[in-house]
């Protein structure tokens, strides 16, 4: 088992930056790869980013390519989403999980999910 817990979510202008934290706790973090993914109400989960086991590779979806940037700290048990040039369409929960296996871009390949930090970007 891996616990998540996501934070840094909050309330913040278009334009500006956020960063997200997503600490684990239970098995060896450094052995998973890692995602983000956002839910907005009435839409279905959607990827933004992975980052592999050793940080060595990432992945975005073309929205967010260029904006955030995924990054991990294994000594610290940390995956960080750092998000710039927000857009109220960012606005969304906000979550971290850990990789199992299949498709790296679809919610099905995560096996362990935090709960969810509340980004809102206001225009």
């Amino acid at each position: 088992q891996v616990q998540l817990v996501e934070s840094g979510g909050g309330l913040v202008q278009a334009g500006g930056s956020l960063r997200l934290s997503c600490a684990a706790s239970g098995r060896t973090f450094s052995n998973y790869a890692m995602g983000w993914f956002r839910q907005a109400p009435g839409k279905e989960r959607e990827f933004l980013a992975y980052i592999s086991w050793i940080g060595a590779s990432t992945r975005y979806t073309d929205s967010v390519k260029g904006r955030f940037i995924i990054s991990r700290d294994n000594a610290k048990n940390t995956v960080y989403l750092q998000m710039n040039s927000l857009k109220p369409e960012d606005t969304a929960v906000y979550y971290c999980a850990a990789f199992g296996r299949g498709s790296v871009t679809t919610a099905d390949g995560y096996d362990y999910w935090g709960q969810g930090t509340q980004v809102t970007v206001s225009s």
